[in-house]
């Protein structure tokens, strides 16, 4: 394996970003893992539709399938297309809160040809708010991305420090400077009859409840 490539992003309007966003999508869409900013962290991200990639990302982590990977997607239509009839709790939250610090759990559809984990038929999206990740989506479509750091270490705030942790296990570390998105996102459970509140994070459980009344937090 060739040694893994640290490139800056840190400006959108240099020469060579538009170089090394494409690096990151080739890397990507050759089944290798890339390391992406987020608004919130940076993550490791892998072909969601490649069952290698998303193993490989597990083992680059550390953890077993018990713990599925999210997805990340570049557009809110693209939640359509994962799925056989979208909630309607999560087509307005998406509509309202995307992109941004909100994460949806819905049924995906079955014809769906990938391999997140152990996943029960359910799926994590989110559209993340950050220019970076959001240019690598638009080209790649769909990924599975899960924070990057080893599993029980905390997640590096730039690229380098990922790099750190995960070495050459990685390809492609796009570094946007620290990331300091603070909270992470707010997981909301639309696979039944109302929207529960997985984990309250950036949007608050009455910022979801203003939108969807109904809406409860686990356990409650």
């Amino acid at each position: 394996m060739s040694s893994p490539q640290l490139l800056d992003v840190s400006d959108r309007q240099s020469d060579e970003y538009a170089g090394h966003i494409a690096e990151a999508v080739r890397t990507l869409g050759d089944g290798r893992l890339a390391v992406i900013p987020t608004d919130t962290v940076y993550g490791i991200a892998a072909d969601a539709f490649s069952h290698a990639a998303v193993g490989a990302l597990l083992a680059a982590k550390g953890r077993g399938r018990d713990y599925p990977v999210p997805v990340l997607v570049g557009d809110p239509g693209v939640l359509h297309g994962l799925v056989t009839l979208a909630p309607e709790s999560a087509s307005a939250l998406t509509r309202n809160f995307w992109p941004g610090a909100l994460t949806v759990i819905v049924r995906y559809a079955p014809s769906l040809a990938w391999d997140l984990g152990d996943t029960a038929g359910t799926v994590a999206v989110r559209m993340p708010d950050n220019p970076v990740a959001l240019d690598v989506l638009r080209k790649t479509g769909p990924l599975a991305v899960s924070s990057a750091n080893k599993h029980g270490q905390p997640p590096g705030r730039t690229a380098a420090l990922a790099a750190e942790q995960l070495g050459d296990s990685v390809d492609v570390y796009l570094e946007a400077g620290e990331v300091t998105g603070g909270q992470p996102s707010t997981i909301v459970d639309c696979t039944g009859d109302r929207a529960v509140v997985v984990r309250e994070g950036g949007l608050s459980l009455n910022e979801i409840k203003r939108l969807l009344p109904t809406a409860i937090k686990a356990g409650a």
